[in-house]
């Protein structure tokens, strides 16, 4: 994805803008910029964000390098955040919520239940040990 868009691909662009706005696992360590040319607090982007000076600044680096318009990319971003969606991983539950409200898997970050209890159901049925990566079955008592 940064290698992407540090070709300018815009979608690719865009899209890590978007996971590093809304705190997907290892998207703000890929997407930082470290000294960017540009600080977001000085345009005026981080009105509203409830965000880290430097991902903000990162964001904007992106969105620009991607040809899009930081403001009203951000505000869009934050519009959908604001909604909420159905972000547990356990299949059936439709739990409707902001992201950083779901529990994250603590062994590999990506996957993201509404509550311990889904969680567990989840882990139990085979569904996320199966998917998961970091479930190694020969360290099983």
């Amino acid at each position: 994805m940064r290698q992407a868009a540090e070709n300018g691909k815009a979608d690719s662009c865009a899209t890590l803008a978007l996971n590093m706005y809304m705190d997907r696992p290892y998207a703000r360590e890929v997407g930082h910029v470290g000294e960017s040319v540009v600080d977001a607090t000085s345009v005026g982007v981080m009105v509203g964000h409830d965000l880290p000076p430097d991902v903000c600044t990162s964001m904007v680096h992106w969105l620009r390098k991607g040809g899009n318009d930081p403001v009203s990319a951000l505000d869009l971003f934050r519009t959908s955040a604001l909604e909420g969606a159905a972000y547990c991983r356990n299949e059936g539950f439709e739990v409707v919520g902001h992201l950083k409200d779901f529990k994250v898997c603590p062994q590999c970050k990506n996957a993201r239940y509404c509550g311990d209890a889904c969680q567990k159901e989840d882990w139990i049925a085979g569904g996320h040990k199966a998917t998961c990566g970091t479930y190694d079955e020969s360290k099983k008592r």
